[in-house]
């Protein structure tokens, strides 16, 4: 998947679609259920706020580890792979919130020493479509800074903040069947629009960072989590699994 061609075509545009299957059809349906246990155990959190259930649930460092997913990253990552961070994403039917145009690396601002070769892997638990509320990119802007971000309202919009001017023109859609999946660098501008159909959109984040980069010993990286994937650390970062 990760030729050279793609390489050079995500460092470029900032993502890849490769229209695959990631996990074996035994392991996709493992991790569904495990997504359908946390959903039932959110309590009064909503559908879209699951964030990093792998603190809570070690069953899913099988799925964050694995050499399916890490042989898709190093390419774009390097040898030397940290796990961030992952996420749990369910908008349901008909009233999924849209989620507005940000930068994921914006909310991560002052909390690493770099923030280019941040990859994040989407992948598709249920169809993820136009219709019901699939992740959209615009392409390139992974290469311009952090953006400029204005207030929203959260009774519609799944974050409090969205940069201010996007030329929707330009976005792609990430259109995923279940256990297709997506990467895309940490710094690309994206959002998703809400979910008007009848379909639940469930996705799950795996989200990785070179060994290299310092999880800097500010207050919001207090009791943060991090797993050595691949590699060796080079940052002098802790590791659960040291």
């Amino acid at each position: 998947m990760t030729t050279p061609e793609n390489v050079e075509f995500f460092r470029e545009n900032g993502y890849l679609l490769p229209q695959q299957q990631l996990f074996a059809p035994d392991q996709l349906a493992k991790l569904q259920g495990i997504f359908e246990e946390h959903l039932a155990e959110k309590g009064d959190k909503l559908s879209d706020e699951l964030d990093t259930p792998h603190f809570r649930d070690q069953r899913l460092l099988e799925f964050l580890l694995s050499d399916e997913v890490l042989d898709v990253v190093e390419p774009l990552v390097g040898p030397d792979i940290a796990l961030w961070t992952s996420h749990f994403i369910s908008k349901e039917p008909k009233v999924g919130r849209a989620t507005p145009w940000h930068e994921d690396s914006a909310f991560w601002n002052g909390r690493l020493s770099e923030y280019d070769r941040i990859v994040t892997v989407w992948l598709a638990l249920s169809p993820s479509t136009r219709e019901n509320g699939c992740m959209r990119v615009i392409p390139g802007t992974h290469h311009n800074g952090f953006s400029e971000y204005q207030p929203t309202d959260m009774t519609t919009q799944t974050f409090h903040a969205e940069i201010v001017h996007v030329d929707e023109d330009k976005a792609v859609d990430f259109e995923l069947q279940p256990g297709e999946f997506s990467l895309h660098d940490g710094r690309i501008v994206h959002g998703a629009l809400p979910n008007t159909s009848e379909i639940r959109r469930t996705g799950y984040t795996m989200r990785y960072f070179p060994a290299s980069v310092k999880v800097l010993p500010v207050e919001a990286n207090e009791g943060w989590k991090l797993w050595l994937a691949r590699g060796r650390d080079t940052a002098g970062n802790t590791y659960e699994n040291d």
